[in-house]
């Protein structure tokens, strides 16, 4: 069974996001309302060492009011392919290009009110490119192997979901 949409629209359009409010009538007839945040699709990537480990980066994220260690990342810009948004956010947050890139998986950060999918990539032989971080990023790179990122993952150390997502399929491999 689906919720229908009776009516709604947008409430605010952002930069990065947008909310909608929808009124829905749910399968046994009822009606409810349903709070959407419409976000761009985002590329995030497992960019592994030569060494066999995982390049993270360290950057304060506003909305927590903490400095989380994630995946390099970012938004698919509009007209843009996924594969091309995956090498861009490297040299961007790194400074590396890869020689080899695969898609990994496809998931919703919190399907429960965003809209928000992010393309998960791996990697390989990385070359060096020259950083250029967004204006208002302020990112530190760091490089963990596989029993420190296994380390931080179980114990709490790292918060991000799509990081989390990534260490676990890279440590299952």
């Amino acid at each position: 069974p689906r919720e229908e949409k009776v009516s709604g629209g947008p409430v605010y359009r952002g930069r990065i996001l947008n909310l909608r409010v929808d009124s829905v009538r749910l399968p046994d007839g009822g009606m409810t309302t349903r709070e959407v945040v419409e976000h761009a699709p985002a590329v995030a990537v497992a960019a592994e060492t030569e060494e066999g480990g995982l390049y993270l980066v360290r950057q304060y994220r506003y909305p927590t009011g903490e400095h989380l260690l994630e995946i390099p990342a970012g938004i698919v810009e509009e007209g843009e392919n996924p594969v091309d948004a995956a090498a861009r956010e490297l040299r961007e947050e790194i400074g590396f290009m890869p020689g080899a890139l695969t898609e990994v998986a496809r998931f919703y950060t919190s399907p429960g009110f965003s809209d928000e999918l992010i393309i998960l990539f791996h990697a390989r032989d990385l070359s060096p490119s020259p950083k250029e971080c967004d204006s208002d990023e302020f990112l530190d790179v760091f490089r963990f192997d596989r029993e420190r990122l296994k380390g931080m993952a179980f114990s709490g150390e790292i918060k991000d979901s799509k990081t989390l997502t990534a260490i676990y399929w890279f440590l299952s491999r």
